[in-house]
């Protein structure tokens, strides 16, 4: 299995129980907790400088379980979702299907389109005699004020929702890189075990995606450890989700047939599956998985803490949140968006935005109200537009139905549905932030403050680190002082210039 040989992150630590094995390459068993892991081979390489390299081993070739560019484009993924916002379409707007409600509203509007078919041939002809089912259309009027400010209500608090979850990811995205900043850069590597903390601190950054990938299958109502993208990230953790994924007996959903998949997609009520029934069918305790951790990441930072590996107190308020005990005084370290307390509020926030949806009484009277109008339109249209009220009834509907199932599309911004935020596309850039940070050791100052290609008055000196640390100190400040009036200087000169040449009708400057 990847997840136990370190797949994606390089050798594994020496533990406890590690022996050495002279004449091979192949690394000893290493124990932890009580558990000998096998090592796979790893195949060495000899670099240009001559010094063996070891790649990452094994090498998978497998799709990116972040990224949604390796999915096929046949119809049922299509119309499905999220959309991935790294595809690009030339198709102009109106002519666009992915990401449009056109397919959910083709049922309501064959219905639209059949009423309206049956009260225009039961008013405009002899079957049925002296019906005349016509009414003023001052209702339209009236009822269409009404109609425009339930949708109006529905649309802007849905977008709301909507908004406020993409501002919580982006603090979740905001607080992963400023942690992992602290974990690598600032947080320091003991002489007499520098490679066990090296690799601390990869799991560190590791436990970080992983809070990340566990919030996103929460907020989905996927409890469990056996998706793609998560199983690997938290096997040698001890969680009740892990726990409960290990049972004989643990649900995992079937495959949707075509009649239940064709049904979501065209937004029948009846084919749509409950997203809380793999909650409801647990037999054992889910817990709280990115809670869960979460405890890991603080227990790591106070650990830090404690051994000295993060000294200074300014790092130690970016990574956690402190209080300090004085009798009438607020800590100035008393911030909501320090380290494991801003993960907590994003995990909170985003729960509290996804339990409190619009209240029903609201959903249920909007919706009723529209589809009242929508039904009385032919009503109002057929004294005027004859058989024209067919068509224009369907149009009608198709914009008035359109704002309403926007409204319940967006509603609950964490789902999987085209219009939903993109939480695959979020948790890979935080993945590739953090690879980005751990990509290369601490900078030291001295390798690229005193670089020669470090041009410190650039653009208006192309002297390098070197010229100037030749110079005095005098002669620096000098050039700092004057490099604010380098512009007005030079507009002056081509400006005195021009001016001479002008009064004395000569060639010269």
């Amino acid at each position: 299995m990847a997840g136990e040989d370190g797949g994606g992150g390089g050798p594994a630590p020496a533990g406890p129980g590690a022996g050495v094995h002279s004449g091979d390459h192949v690394p000893a068993p290493i124990v932890t907790n009580g558990e000998a892991m096998d090592i796979r081979r790893q195949t060495s390489h000899q670099s240009s400088n001559g010094q063996e390299e070891f790649p990452l081993s094994p090498r998978v070739h497998t799709p990116n379980p972040f990224s949604r560019k390796n999915t096929s484009m046949d119809i049922d993924d299509y119309f499905s979702g999220p959309r991935d916002l790294q595809k690009h379409s030339k198709w102009p707007l109106f002519l666009q299907m992915h990401g449009s409600i056109l397919p959910k509203m083709v049922v309501p509007l064959l219905w639209v389109g059949a009423w309206s078919t049956i009260i225009t041939w039961l008013s405009l002809t002899e079957t049925i005699p002296n019906v005349n089912l016509s009414i003023s259309s001052i209702l339209l009027t009236v009822t269409g004020f009404v109609v425009g400010l339930g949708l109006s209500f529905r649309n802007s608090t849905a977008y709301e929702r909507y908004a406020e979850g993409r501002r919580y990811w982006s603090q979740l995205t905001l607080t992963c890189q400023s942690l992992a900043r602290v974990y690598w850069v600032n947080t320091k590597e003991r002489e007499q075990c520098s490679k066990e903390d090296l690799l601390a601190k990869i799991t560190a950054l590791n436990l970080l995606t992983a809070f990340a990938v566990a919030l996103k299958h929460k907020l989905r109502f996927e409890p469990y450890t056996y998706y793609e993208d998560m199983e690997d990230l938290v096997a040698h953790l001890e969680t009740y989700a892990r726990s409960a994924t290990q049972d004989d007996d643990v649900f995992k959903p079937k495959k949707p047939n075509v009649f239940k998949v064709v049904g979501e997609h065209l937004g029948i009520s009846f084919a749509a599956s409950n997203p809380r029934k793999i909650i409801k069918k647990a037999q054992s305790p889910l817990g709280n998985l990115p809670l869960e951790i979460l405890t890991y990441l603080a227990a790591y930072t106070d650990d830090i803490i404690g051994n000295g590996q993060l000294p200074i107190p300014m790092t130690q308020t970016m990574a956690c949140k402190f209080f300090v005990s004085v009798p009438g005084v607020r800590s100035l370290t008393d911030n909501p968006d320090n380290g494991m307390q801003a993960l907590n509020d994003v995990m909170t926030g985003t729960e509290r935005v996804l339990t409190t949806p619009l209240p029903l009484a609201y959903t249920i009277s909007i919706s009723q109200i529209t589809w009242a109008y929508v039904m009385l339109l032919p009503f109002q249209l057929i004294k005027d537009l004859k058989w024209v009220t067919i068509p224009a009834a369907v149009c009608a509907s198709y914009i008035i139905l359109g704002l309403l199932f926007i409204g319940r599309e967006i509603e609950n911004p964490f789902g999987n549905d085209v219009n939903d935020l993109p939480l695959e596309l979020y948790c890979q850039q935080i993945v590739q932030d953090l690879e980005t940070v751990s990509a290369r050791p601490r900078p030291r100052q001295t390798e690229w403050v005193q670089s020669s290609r470090n041009k410190l008055m650039f653009p208006h000196s192309e002297s390098s680190y070197r010229v100037w640390a030749g110079r005095s100190e005098a002669a620096i400040r000098q050039a700092l002082r004057s490099r604010p009036h380098a512009q007005y200087e030079k507009e002056t000169v081509n400006s005195t210039a021009t001016t001479v040449k002008t009064e004395d009708g000569a060639d010269r400057v």
